[in-house]
């Protein structure tokens, strides 16, 4: 699960935006492994896309339940 969309997160729930961020920094710690180890060229924007997943679960779980 590289990549999460803005549109995916507003139809989540509080609790699986929490379950999804768990997965997703399960991954990064994952994808940071294999590139100290050397990593692979078929893994390269898969690093980025998940960074910027957990920062866009973020934003959006600390925004107010207005917007």
């Amino acid at each position: 699960m590289p990549y999460v969309s803005s549109k995916d997160i507003d139809e989540m729930n509080q609790e699986q935006r929490e379950r999804t961020l768990e997965e997703l920094r399960d991954e990064m710690l994952q994808l940071r492994a294999q590139q100290a180890l050397g990593g692979s060229a078929s893994n390269a924007g898969a690093y980025k896309q998940t960074r910027r997943s957990i920062a866009r679960l973020l934003t959006k779980m600390k925004q107010p339940r207005g917007e």
